[in-house]
């Protein structure tokens, strides 16, 4: 991935963005010319990670307002309108990817004609591009201070350049503590049924020679309890007052890591967290089934197996060390923690 590449930008009336589902056989950059198309590759994977939703978010009402036809403002408006909402039902958990939609139709609605309109919207889009990476340099700094030489760090799914506009949270805290010169080895869980962790993490770390091991899911338990595992650092796609959405399987690592006294750390902006919501608010996305039911074009369970597949989980905030914020470190139940939901 090059240094200068960003997972998403804005180019001459188009998104491009690096398809994530053919990591790490193909690096491939692709183009979203419609809602339609930038809707599908949100749902299909092609864009993931919360700090991209966001931009995504942005991007894609740039992109309502750059396509639509109407003639007369209200029109127009009711385009963006329509097409946004098209946007936020894409991911119901991801609370970045609604922020992000609704802070350039918030922008836009200043405006006094539709060329002005545009050109709100495409500015604001990248200004929420552009304030991700500071905002993920902020936190990555913040982080590395918790993280000691020689450590080995624990991770499950992609908190990295890829789930975000550029740096990452949780591997961009990584990234800051081995340039600080701390010698950090990183245990990547695969992160089943669709292998963020082996397919994305584990190219990404290895693309900054960052030593990095791969292991199944279910074998963080015993490298916990052998010693192995100094700390975790996760993502987070949302976060309340009294828990952690991340990807499925997040919580069984904290609960790991409680039992064996093992640091577990999250890495998220504050644009993650959602003040006014609370565990039972939110709504698990669930996906298709076919996920569990087949790799690729193999059949590895029934046609017609009943199937459960939910994409997060919501991991208690009694469970989390502390979490990374791009305005430092907050911890649970501290002035620092009640000061973001206030």
């Amino acid at each position: 991935m090059s240094e200068t590449m960003r997972t998403i930008s804005w180019d001459c009336g188009r998104i491009t963005t690096i398809d994530q589902t053919l990591l790490p056989v193909e690096y491939r950059v692709i183009e979203c010319k419609t809602v339609h198309t930038l809707c599908e590759a949100i749902v299909s994977l092609r864009i993931r990670g919360a700090p991209a939703l966001g931009a995504a978010g942005g991007y894609g009402v740039a992109l309502a307002a750059h396509t639509s036809t109407a003639s007369t403002l209200q029109e127009f408006m009711r385009d963006l309108e329509i097409e946004s909402d098209r946007i936020r039902r894409t991911r119901p958990t991801a609370i970045n990817l609604t922020w992000g939609v609704d802070r350039v139709i918030a922008a836009v609605r200043r405006a006094g004609s539709i060329d002005e309109a545009r050109k709100i919207a495409i500015s604001e889009a990248t200004a929420i591009a552009d304030e991700d990476v500071e905002r993920n340099a902020q936190l990555s700094r913040h982080g590395e201070s918790l993280f000691e030489d020689g450590d080995t760090v624990l991770t499950h799914c992609n908190a990295g350049r890829l789930a975000c506009v550029d740096i990452g949270t949780a591997l961009g805290v990584i990234r800051a503590a081995v340039e600080e010169g701390k010698e950090i080895s990183v245990v990547s869980c695969e992160t089943r049924p669709l292998n963020q962790g082996s397919r994305l993490t584990v190219w990404e770390l290895m693309q900054d020679k960052i030593p990095v091991t791969l292991i199944p899911d279910s074998a963080a338990g015993m490298m916990m309890r052998k010693g192995s595992i100094d700390k975790v650092i996760v993502g987070a796609d949302r976060i309340t007052r009294d828990a952690v959405f991340n990807k499925i399987g997040t919580y069984t690592h904290s609960v790991l890591a409680k039992e064996h006294k093992v640091p577990f750390y999250v890495a998220a902006p504050i644009s993650t967290f959602d003040p006014t919501g609370l565990e039972r608010d939110v709504t698990i996305e669930e996906r298709d089934p076919d996920e569990l039911r087949r790799i690729h074009d193999v059949t590895i369970a029934p046609a017609d197996a009943a199937v459960y597949n939910p994409a997060f989980d919501a991991t208690p905030v009694d469970n989390v060390t502390a979490v990374i914020t791009e305005d430092g470190v907050a911890y649970p139940e501290s002035k620092s923690w009640n000061d973001l939901f206030s």
